[in-house]
């Protein structure tokens, strides 16, 4: 088996790389005419373009960013008649990786959409919903979603457990499937994401995301200018991996720590030591991009955002600048019904002892003694925004009894960063 990995690159989809899988040996390189005109448009950061051919016995690293996961996954595995497990993950990304997030799709998923389409006469007539039609879900428009919308809104290029449609709002308001929507006629992208189950704590959870987003955000963390709004049970996230001027769509590159650390499957835990490691390999600000990370696994433990894996953190590459995406994911994950538990943690890199005191961790990060007496000094300040959570969820719209519930959390947070002191000098 292979595929045709495409980029996007100056308003059009290109060939840029091969993937081939043979006896349990996969091999892909970069296609030469890829190599010669577009040699600074690689499809990873951690992948320069060059003229090699890499071997290994799974997929590479990053286009397990590009393989379906959640309700897109059930979907597919039930369309192509496979049974679940990692044998399944080539042939569904040559089936689902039509639209993924990012810049990257397979073209062998565009053709598998395409003859869906002449198979299903209407997997193209899904577009033109109202807001209203989306919140409601009518019987109808559930059938059409399942038989057709799975793929037409992308539901197979966007992972989490989580049901979520990529959806585009035209320039009259009204809401199409991503996949179905030329790009002449769009003027936002979203994704519309439901509760993972059906329980009073799903709904909770997703209730309450879109106000821990501007809690972040009046924190100064790094969040998309347009925050979430939450519509009857579907929380619309506008998207910051598309970027719409003068009438054209940019699709922005971006792929997960996974992906940077070179990690397969889904399953790998690596220290959030490591992860720091690996985004400053890659980002234009190492010391800015720590300083944000830390703060948001601050705000992690203060606001019980467990749900920490590492495709929860992910970079992007903006006009020409590589830094951490705003952020996304991120909600009172601790009431999940699934016990969703704290993934990744700060294990110490020579004894891979857990670190749980933010001046151990700092003593431990591999970085220039100047870049640390500031991190101290940025994280000790921070302590005062993170004292006043309480008030700033209030503000925002948390709901009272997690508020109470966060409590010692936040007050341990608040004790650890008080503690910090940059060192003399």
């Amino acid at each position: 088996m292979d595929c045709t990995l495409q980029i996007f690159l100056n308003d059009q989809w290109v060939d840029c790389a091969q993937i081939e899988l043979n006896s349990g040996l996969c091999q892909w390189n970069y296609l030469i005419e890829h190599a010669i005109d577009h040699p600074n448009a690689a499809v990873s950061l951690a992948e320069p373009v060059d003229l090699e051919i890499r071997a290994a016995s799974t997929l590479p690293a990053f286009v397990y960013d590009l393989v379906p996961q959640g309700a897109g996954r059930r979907f597919l595995l039930g369309e192509l008649d496979l049974p679940d497990g990692p044998d399944a993950d080539f042939p569904l990304i040559c089936a689902g990786a039509l639209n993924p997030i990012g810049r990257l799709r397979i073209a062998e998923a565009v053709n598998y959409f395409d003859a869906h389409v002449e198979r299903h006469a209407d997997a193209r007539g899904l577009p033109r919903m109202t807001i209203d039609e989306v919140v409601m879900r009518s019987t109808d428009f559930a059938e059409r979603m399942f038989l057709h919308g799975m793929l037409g809104t992308g539901t197979t290029g966007v992972q989490g457990a989580a049901p979520k449609y990529l959806l585009t709002r035209d320039h009259a308001g009204l809401l199409h499937g991503d996949a179905v929507l030329p790009d002449a006629e769009a003027a936002q992208h979203l994704i519309a994401k439901l509760p993972r189950g059906s329980s009073p704590a799903d709904a909770k959870v997703l209730h309450n995301e879109a106000a821990y987003m501007r809690v972040a955000a009046a924190l100064g963390i790094r969040v998309h200018a347009d925050l979430p709004a939450l519509h009857g049970d579907v929380l619309l996230i506008p998207r910051f991996d598309r970027i719409v001027r003068n009438g054209k769509v940019t699709r922005v590159h971006q792929e997960s720590a996974a992906s940077i650390l070179g990690l397969r499957g889904f399953d790998s835990r690596p220290s959030l030591f490591e992860v720091v490691a690996g985004i400053r390999k890659v980002v234009s600000n190492p010391a800015g991009e720590t300083l944000e990370f830390i703060k948001r696994d601050v705000l992690n433990l203060a606001m019980r955002n467990t749900d920490n894996h590492a495709r929860n953190t992910a970079v992007q590459l903006v006009d020409g600048k590589v830094q951490l995406t705003p952020l996304f994911d991120f909600a009172p994950m601790y009431l999940d019904p699934a016990l969703i538990p704290r993934a990744l943690r700060w294990y110490r890199p020579d004894t891979r002892a857990e670190l749980t005191d933010w001046a151990d961790v700092l003593a431990a990060l591999p970085v220039p003694e100047p870049e640390r007496q500031t991190l101290a000094a940025e994280l000790n300040r921070f302590a005062e925004q993170i004292e006043r959570l309480p008030d700033t969820m209030a503000t925002q719209g948390v709901d009272h009894d997690i508020i109470e519930f966060l409590t010692q959390s936040i007050d341990t947070q608040t004790r650890q960063l008080k503690a910090l002191k940059p060192l003399e000098a």
